[in-house]
């Protein structure tokens, strides 16, 4: 199919469909995942090559973008109030639901205690993706702005990755057979966090410091084409250096809106702006990574595999907000926040087929199904009980 068609269907597809389900007051970034699962589904073989290639640069641009909304959004005030919270839900509700799917996984499956470890931690990480935008719409309606709900999940949910994917990649070291300390590995978990930190805070002054000396010379159009080239070849070094580096994109934000708040509120209307097309973008190749007669192949059991590792979460989010004081009904919303999935297991479903690990192609079939069971479920919950579970 000609690109430039296929673009084409993208973004008029994704527009017609998000606003059909908003009209059915359903979210509708639900209805665009759904256009990207169908084209795949009834067009197999359509997406040109060159979409496939430019997959991970416009993914990693929309997310970019919407993690740069989430920092410039979140004051020093804010973290401080959510800070505790934060840093328990960034790491509990990962570690319960990793370990319960783990043993759910060799049970029912039958894998390896290291293969079922791998599956557990890329099944187990929440999607940013879906989280975020989800979280930045409900605080520009005010709701929850009280306790701060809101910020509590977007700030855990960013570290939660970082957990998994570093747990994750702990098992494909030691499936491969390469030289591994685990003591070592578990350490680079802190390490990660920090190496992300640590330049997000200093490309914020220097971005602070640019923007304001040539405040007469630099439109915000300008500023914000800087902000996200500068944001995208962070990631590309984080990326090297295994940082975390969507947090180092967070943490710009931060620091641009603590320090010049005028600039801060400029670049978000902007990258508002931006977001309406990156948002379409997003979901529809993420619905295009779906492969719906792989999840099939996986069955009921895995469906049952992966409630129950939500189960798992949920008593993990629970416990990690008991000392909050937040009332039931706000930690009952945080459950249903951190439900949805969709971009580490879209990025790391096919990783042990590719790398010829046994059970490759039952992961992927999970990954797949636990994207087309979640990131709708978490949507919808999300949409439907903010209101009545959050006080404005």
């Amino acid at each position: 199919m000609d690109i430039n068609l296929f673009i084409v269907i993208i973004l008029l597809g994704g527009w017609f469909m998000g606003r059909f389900f908003n009209k059915l007051k359903l979210p509708s970034v639900l209805g665009m995942l759904i256009w990207g699962i169908s084209f795949a589904f009834f067009f197999p073989g359509k997406i040109p090559k060159s979409i496939e290639t430019a997959q991970p640069f416009l993914k990693s641009f929309a997310l970019i973008v919407i993690l740069l909304r989430a920092g410039l959004g979140i004051s020093k005030k804010t973290l401080k109030q959510v800070g505790f919270t934060a840093f328990l839900m960034s790491f509990i509700p990962c570690l319960f639901e990793g370990i319960a799917l783990l043993f759910l996984l060799h049970f029912f499956f039958e894998f390896s205690y290291l293969t079922a470890g791998l599956t557990a931690f890329m099944l187990s990480a929440v999607s940013p993706a879906v989280i975020v935008p989800s979280m930045l719409d409900i605080k520009a309606k005010g709701i929850g702005e009280k306790k701060q709900v809101p910020t509590i999940v977007l700030a855990g949910a960013s570290v939660d990755d970082v957990f998994a994917i570093t747990l994750f990649s702990v098992f494909l070291s030691l499936l491969t057979k390469t030289n591994l300390n685990i003591t070592k590995s578990l350490m680079n978990i802190p390490l990660s966090i920090i190496m992300g930190i640590i330049p997000g805070i200093i490309i914020g002054f220097a971005l602070i410091y640019y923007f304001k000396k040539r405040k007469d010379h630099i439109k915000t159009t300008e500023q914000t084409l800087v902000l996200l080239t500068i944001s995208m070849l962070l990631v590309r070094v984080g990326d090297l250096l295994h940082s975390a580096a969507l947090l180092g994109i967070m943490t710009i934000g931060f620091i641009i809106l603590e320090k010049a708040d005028n600039i801060a509120h400029d670049l978000a209307r902007k990258l508002a702006q931006i977001w309406i097309f990156a948002e379409i973008i997003l979901f529809v190749l993420i619905g295009l990574s779906v492969d719906v007669k792989v999840a099939y192949n996986s069955g009921l059991i895995g469906l049952l595999v992966i409630s129950l590792g939500l189960t798992a979460r949920s008593i993990g989010v629970w416990l990690a907000t008991a000392f909050s004081g937040l009332n039931r009904k706000e930690r009952l919303f945080c459950i249903f926040a951190y439900l949805p999935k969709a971009t580490v297991q879209a990025a790391l479903g096919s990783v042990a087929l590719n790398a010829g690990l046994a059970h490759g192609q039952t992961i992927l079939a999970l990954a797949v199904l636990a994207i087309l069971f979640t990131a709708p479920l978490g949507l919808v919950l999300i949409r439907l009980f903010s209101k009545k579970l959050l006080e404005d």
